[in-house]
């Protein structure tokens, strides 16, 4: 059974991923406590487990705000995204136990329905949640907590890619699940080499469609190919 802390940790959770939550944006303690039914002990320790993890900024004087993003964000998602992902990959191959790849399977069949639903927000979440279960795959102490912070921001600044606008985008979302099948696959079959060429051509698909939300701000010059400088 989950409790009202569970909920308040699993909903601002899904809310930074989904940019329901501005990057940050203040939290408001008192609201949340009355909310969830809470003391405000418990809620600060929500707080402070989200910011543990890269979800949150916990500042003197200003409270818990959700983890902010700019141009010293961007460049260094960029620079080191690709080298992480493919090296959770390797390690995966050869450090997964079979239950974590059944896992992952029903990961992803969340996933594939959210997408034939055109749920957006369930989509980022189970998406999210297949590449945080690859990194627990890695069995490394020192990628996983990484991969979990390069995953928050992965989500937000790819969120557009979850709500296609054309049938360019609609073709990459059906590409994006057709390659988590593929991972699926080349990791029943241990094949290493795969899954480092499906890590990169997967990134290619994300990388390109992160550009919608970059532009804005004049930064797809600067990020184009994804190194940054």
């Amino acid at each position: 059974m989950r409790s009202g802390k569970n909920d308040l940790y699993e909903d601002l959770k899904h809310q930074i991923l989904t940019m329901e939550l501005d990057p940050d944006q203040a939290l408001d303690e008192l609201g949340l406590s009355e909310r969830y039914g809470l003391s405000r002990t418990p809620v600060r320790d929500v707080f402070r487990r989200l910011a543990g993890e890269g979800y949150l900024d916990i500042q003197e004087h200003r409270g818990a705000r959700v983890a902010p993003m700019n141009h010293a964000t961007l460049r260094n998602f960029f620079l080191v995204a690709p080298m992480i992902y493919a090296a959770v990959g390797r390690l995966a191959v050869h450090n997964y136990k079979p239950g974590q790849l059944r896992e992952l399977r029903a990961t992803q069949e969340r996933f594939r329905r959210a997408s034939i639903e055109h749920d957006a927000r369930a989509m980022v979440v189970e998406n999210n949640r297949f590449h945080e279960i690859m990194g627990q795959m890695s069995a490394n102490p020192y990628l996983e907590p990484s991969l979990g912070r390069l995953l928050i921001d992965h989500a937000r600044i790819g969120h557009t890619f979850f709500r296609p606008r054309n049938g360019a985008m609609h073709h990459d979302l059906a590409l994006a699940v057709a390659h988590h099948d593929s991972f699926i696959e080349a990791f029943d079959r241990h094949d290493e080499g795969a899954v480092v060429d499906l890590v990169f051509e997967h990134w290619e698909l994300s990388r390109g469609n992160m550009q919608l939300y970059i532009a804005p701000q004049g930064l797809v010059d600067d990020f184009a190919t994804g190194t940054g400088g």
